[in-house]
């Protein structure tokens, strides 16, 4: 399947109304869930299934696209000035932070290719890429342990990312297990408190005694 970085240059009108279907699936993924028809998609956006379906052949592709472009908005820049900045492991926890709330925003956009492991390796190389050189860096700055490996830091974010459906979507309840996963990974444990605890929407935990 093509890529969404692998589509040609669009003509002004386009562009528009790929960025009108685009904007108009993230809202009705949001509104719908998963399942959402594309012709609704199609009916939000005001433009008609034909068009729909000249730019994006299946809801897969759609939905690639609308994830490819949260990442580039909203966690390349991050990643970008991480790489810059001095301390490599705050940057990377903060690459990582920047995903979950895309995550967290977009879940229903996930769970539309969920196990679809290939596809989202797909959209994220360049933020992994980003997070292997902060890794190293991080490593080198001994602030980082030296045994952890990208393909750790690939999983721990997937695991991260699987726990969104533990959480209500849009929420900060992401954070208290990214703050876990940084006390992991640093070679020292940050001095500061967890953030508050959230409980799992519909599923209530008894302790047993």
């Amino acid at each position: 399947m093509e890529q969404p970085s692998e589509r040609k240059p669009l003509r002004a009108d386009a562009a528009r109304n790929v960025d009108k279907i685009i904007t108009a699936a993230r809202q009705c993924f949001r509104e719908h869930g998963p399942e959402v028809p594309l012709q609704t998609i199609a009916a939000t956006a005001g433009v008609g299934p034909a068009t729909l379906f000249r730019n994006f052949s299946d809801k897969e592709q759609l939905v690639l696209a609308a994830l490819s472009r949260q990442l580039r908005l909203h966690v390349d820049p991050v990643a970008a000035e991480a790489a810059q900045g001095m301390d490599a492991a705050e940057g990377l926890i903060k690459v990582i932070d920047a995903v979950m709330q895309v995550a967290s925003d977009d879940a229903n956009l996930l769970g539309a290719v969920a196990g679809r492991r290939g596809l989202l390796i797909g959209i994220t190389r360049g933020i992994i890429g980003s997070m292997e050189f902060l890794l190293k860096r991080g490593q080198d700055q001994g602030s980082l342990r030296r045994d952890i490996t990208i393909e750790d830091m690939v999983r721990l974010v997937a695991m991260l990312i699987g726990a969104v459906d533990t959480m209500e979507p849009g929420s900060a309840a992401w954070k208290r297990p990214v703050a876990l996963i940084e006390d992991a990974i640093r070679t020292e444990r940050p001095s500061r408190p967890l953030p508050e605890p959230s409980a799992i929407p519909g599923v209530t935990l008894t302790e047993v005694h």
